[in-house]
């Protein structure tokens, strides 16, 4: 038997045991709370960061050379497209014009720092690489329906059997003339239908003062392309039908760019500008003809969100004399570069299909008279109340119904480097057709010869 003392003690001693491992199991609990409470509040973090990461909105850009009420366009659809979806935002780029563009790509490419989505083409660089392939995103995409795109636009963006453009806007080349000047001529709107009887009427609208013409009758747009239009509603070719030999010294081409070079140079019925920075040229021809400077000009379609109908109507160009007018009518065409992010790709194809649906298609045609790229915008409410009200916006389309296919240049854009040059020479030079047209076919012909494995 134990004592009083002793009981005390015992009783004291198996206390401060049960008190220590109290604590001790206490001390585990407390770690394994502390652990099980830390862990999921980590996990927690990270899943919430994750989910944040994957919430965050993907950041493109999208180079463009479009200035004016064009880019103005541009940047509301940009908005639209931003504030419509919670998973992409675009922000736009603009560049000094369709050349600075590509110079730009190509340092971007250089730098491994490129825009996610671009307004350009250029089937080499896609060959080579630089550019994304976009079927695999058209084969998932259940909203993409080949067949309502004007298939010569769609087409024009296909690569050795892939599609690595998408066409945004087609666009044409269009005559536009101040009515006024036509009236007070005492000329109506058939001088029109050919070269010549256009420069008749132009000869008749030229205001001269002494050796300085105060009022051109007609004001051709500086560059290539509306005399290779000419050229072609001629019935030149650029390409023979084999597409080995290159045919811009034909006798077609000669006849047609020497009769301009005389319009501008020897008669003085036609201005032109040129030079400048951007689309510097463009506007002033655009100006001159505004401000009663000029009876009419050459201009894209896409100018119509910049010209005033109260004053100016539109007309498809001009043949010749027994010949069937026949100029290009081609897509402006955006692509995705191979270097941009998985994402950013994702990305940009879902804007630059947004960009070219029907309602913002026919949108687009509408506020800036370039062509629908799907045959459905034809039947939008808006596209068929404002065609009804607006004439001038199915000009482009009715030329685009007989036009000449978009020539693409399989050297990498040699033949057009040889024409541009060439044009300055009979616009600005005042050099002989002639003589710049064979100096260039044989430029181009040596650049088309490396491509076909001609020697």
């Amino acid at each position: 038997m134990l004592n009083t003392w002793e009981r005390g003690r015992l009783l004291l001693m198996i206390a401060i045991v049960i008190m220590f491992l109290a604590a001790c199991e206490n001390s585990n609990n407390g770690k394994n709370a502390n652990n099980g409470n830390v862990e999921p509040v980590n996990a927690a973090a990270n899943e919430n960061s994750a989910e944040a990461a994957a919430k965050k909105p993907v950041e493109i850009e999208f180079w463009y050379a479009l200035g004016g009420k064009l880019g103005q366009n541009v940047e509301a659809l940009i908005k639209e497209f931003n504030a419509a979806q919670d998973g992409v935002i675009v922000k736009g780029v603009v560049q000094g014009n369709y050349e600075e563009t590509q110079q730009k790509l190509q340092a971007a490419i250089a730098s491994k720092k490129v825009p996610a989505a671009v307004l350009t083409q250029n089937n080499d660089w896609a060959r080579k690489g630089y550019f994304a392939a976009l079927d695999d995103y058209i084969a998932v995409d259940v909203d993409f329906n080949k067949d309502d795109f004007i298939p010569a636009f769609l087409q024009q963006g296909v690569v050795d059997d892939k599609q690595f453009f998408l066409p945004m806007y087609g666009t044409t080349q269009v005559l536009y003339y101040r009515k006024g000047m036509l009236e007070k001529a005492g000329l109506t709107e058939d001088v029109f239908n050919t070269w010549e009887t256009l420069a008749d009427a132009a000869a008749k609208m030229t205001v001269k003062k002494g050796d300085t013409t105060e009022v051109f009758g007609w004001m051709p747009m500086w560059g290539r392309e509306n005399m290779m239009d000419a050229a072609l509603s001629r019935g030149g070719r650029i390409l023979s039908e084999d597409g080995k030999t290159v045919m811009i010294d034909s006798t077609e081409w000669i006849e047609t760019w020497e009769q301009f070079r005389k319009w501008i140079h020897e008669e003085q019925i036609m201005g032109i500008h040129s030079g400048g920075q951007g689309w510097e040229y463009w506007y002033k021809t655009i100006d001159d003809v505004m401000q009663g400077r000029a009876a009419g000009y050459t201009g894209s379609s896409g100018d119509q969100g910049d010209l005033d109908f109260n004053v100016v109507a539109a007309h498809t160009q001009p043949g010749w004399a027994n010949r069937a007018p026949a100029p290009m009518a081609r897509a402006l065409m955006a692509g995705i570069p191979a270097l941009a992010s998985d994402k950013q790709k994702q990305a940009a194809y879902e804007w630059l299909t947004f960009f070219s649906n029907t309602k913002n298609t026919a949108k687009w045609s509408i506020n800036t008279g370039y062509i629908s790229v799907r045959s459905s915008a034809l039947e939008d409410p808006d596209y068929k109340a404002f065609s009804k009200q607006n004439p001038q916006i199915k000009v482009p389309l009715m030329q685009a119904q007989s036009a000449s296919s978009a020539f693409i240049d399989q050297t990498g854009g040699k033949i057009d480097d040889a024409l541009k040059i060439a044009a300055d020479k009979v616009q600005i030079e005042n050099v002989p057709a002639a003589d710049a047209l064979k100096e260039a076919q044989q430029k181009a012909q040596a650049e088309l010869d490396k491509v076909t494995g001609v020697k």
